[in-house]
C-alpha cells in the first residue's frame, strides 16, 4: 500500500467459526455496522484439504477450499482504523506456521495489536447474563482489561486458532487480547448471540469505536427466549420418562429441501438492500444462516464488501 493508504494505527480482530458461532458472529456483526471493505486474501498455501464432494440437484460442485479474507474500517481523523479476518475454516494442520504468517502481515500492515474472540462454555442457563473473560500477552495490555465487567483467565488454554493466534503473537512480540464470551454448555452447538455482545460491547469501549448494538441485543434476546423453551421441553421430557411415562418419537425430516421461491425473493432484495446500505448485510445473514443456505451465498454475502464507499 502508497503511504496515503495505509491503514492508521490499526487494531485487527480475527475469527473463525467455533461453539456458539460467538466469535465469527461477532466478526461479521463488526464488519457489517461499520461497514468495512474488502482488502484483499490470505493464502493457505495447501494447509486445507479436501474431504467430501458436494452434490446439488444430481451435480458434483466445483471444489473450492476454505478462503480467509480481510476487511478493513478506515476510521475517521484522529481514530484508528480496525481491520478484521475472517476465516471460513481453521486448517487441521499447521496451524502455528499459519498464524505466524498471519502476524506477519499484521505488522506489515502496521497493526499495533491483535483481537481473537471465543466462547467460555460453562454451566450457565440461557437466561443469565453473559460474563466476559479476557486474556492479553503481557501485564500492560491486561491492565487494559481491568475493569467491572471482565474477569481475567487466570489459568487453563484457548483452544484452536483463538488461541494459536495469542501464542504467535506473543512469540513475535506483538501485542494481543482474547476476549471470551460466556454461554451455556449444553447450547454449544447453537448460536448464543449474548456472548458475541458481551465481547463486542468491550471490544468497542477499547478500540474507541461506535456500534449500533441494537440488532444483537434483539437478536439475544429472541435466542434467549428460543434456549429456554427448549431447556424447558428437554427438563419436563426428563421428568416424564423417570415417571414412566412415554410419548412416540418422530424423527425430524431432514431432507435437503430446495429453497422456497418466497424465501429465494426476499434473499434478493435483503441483497439489494445491504448493497446500498452495508449496515443491512448482519439482517441479511441472519436470513441465510434461518434457511440454511449462508454457505451457498458466502461469497456472495462477502463480495457486498467489495464495493466502495
Amino acid at each position: 500500500m502508497s503511504e496515503e493508504h495505509k491503514p492508521k494505527r490499526p487494531w485487527m480482530v480475527a475469527v473463525w467459526p467455533g461453539m456458539g458461532h460467538v466469535a465469527i458472529s461477532a466478526g461479521y456483526y463488526l464488519m457489517a455496522k461499520l461497514g468495512m471493505q474488502y482488502l484483499g486474501e490470505f493464502t493457505s498455501n495447501g494447509l486445507f484439504d479436501v474431504d467430501y464432494a458436494i452434490i446439488q440437484s444430481g451435480i458434483v460442485q466445483k471444489t473450492q477450499r476454505p478462503r480467509s479474507r480481510f476487511f478493513i474500517w478506515k476510521a475517521p481523523e484522529g481514530k484508528r482504523d480496525i481491520i478484521v479476518f475472517i476465516g471460513e475454516a481453521q486448517p487441521p494442520q499447521g496451524k502455528f506456521e499459519f498464524c505466524e504468517k498471519l502476524i506477519d502481515f499484521a505488522r506489515d500492515q502496521g497493526v499495533e495489536r491483535i483481537f481473537t474472540f471465543a466462547a467460555m462454555a460453562t454451566e450457565m442457563l440461557p437466561e443469565h447474563d453473559s460474563r466476559l473473560f479476557g486474556a492479553a500477552t503481557d501485564k500492560e495490555t491486561l491492565k487494559e482489561l481491568d475493569r467491572p465487567e471482565v474477569r481475567y483467565l487466570e489459568e487453563g488454554h484457548i483452544g484452536g486458532l483463538n488461541g494459536v493466534l495469542l501464542a504467535a503473537a506473543a512469540d513475535k512480540g506483538m501485542e494481543g487480547v482474547c476476549l471470551l464470551g460466556e454461554m451455556p454448555h449444553v447450547f454449544a452447538q447453537l448460536p448464543f448471540p449474548k456472548a458475541s455482545l458481551a465481547v463486542l460491547e468491550v471490544f468497542a469501549e477499547m478500540a474507541e469505536v461506535a456500534i449500533d448494538l441494537t440488532e444483537l441485543k434483539e437478536q439475544s434476546v429472541a435466542i434467549e427466549k428460543q434456549l429456554g423453551e427448549l431447556l424447558a421441553k428437554f427438563k419436563q421430557k426428563m421428568a416424564d420418562k423417570q415417571s414412566g411415562e412415554s410419548e412416540e418419537y418422530e424423527p425430524e425430516d431432514d431432507s435437503d429441501q430446495e429453497l422456497a421461491e418466497a424465501d429465494r425473493e426476499k434473499i434478493e432484495r435483503m441483497f439489494a438492500q445491504a448493497a446500498e446500505d452495508r449496515s443491512k448485510a448482519y439482517e441479511l445473514k441472519n436470513e441465510l444462516d434461518r434457511l440454511g443456505v449462508f454457505e451457498e451465498f458466502e461469497d456472495r454475502f462477502l463480495d457486498l464488501f467489495k464495493r466502495p464507499e
